[in-house]
């Protein structure tokens, strides 16, 4: 792939890469950007070895998942998700946190169920492409699918009641 290519692919596809990382880092738009920047980055130095166009975007999204892992394996988790459900409460009035409580129960997520639900419901990737981004089996990413549902519904109705 040339330069050339890879910057009319990066412009084409970026916003949806962008609103993917923002719901993987749970709301979180700084950190979706240096993970976007890192990650593109990453993409464009060995875009010469990429030769298949047409997986471009599951090719961007793995990297930007993979380093999405890094970035997670090397922070701790600093609040929980009771304490941003607080957050919330204190500030309803305000639409600037109108989906934190989502992100919050996302964010309780195992990364892989996470992803899963992200790029199936909102990217509406299939199973056999989620499969190829996260590195796993469709079986596997069926069963992150159903566990991560499970999951965020026990959370999200603990949290209206």
């Amino acid at each position: 792939m040339t330069r050339e290519q890879f910057i009319a692919h990066v412009e084409s596809s970026q916003r949806a890469f962008r609103r993917f990382l923002v719901a993987l880092c749970c709301g979180d738009a700084q950190l979706a950007d240096d993970i976007a920047q890192e990650s593109l980055i990453k993409a464009y130095m060995s875009c010469d070895g990429f030769n298949n166009p047409d997986k471009f975007n599951a090719w961007i999204y793995r990297i930007g998942y993979n380093t999405f892992l890094n970035h997670k394996r090397t922070t701790r988790l600093t609040t929980g998700y009771d304490e941003a459900r607080d957050i919330v409460s204190d500030n309803e009035t305000d639409g600037t946190y109108r989906y934190q409580e989502l992100y919050a129960a996302l964010d309780s997520l195992p990364a892989k169920e996470r992803t899963s639900i992200l790029l199936f419901y909102i990217e509406n990737y299939s199973i056999k492409e989620i499969a190829d981004i996260v590195g796993a089996s469709q079986d596997a990413v069926k069963q992150h699918l159903s566990r991560g549902r499970n999951r965020l519904r026990g959370l999200l109705k603990t949290s209206q009641e």
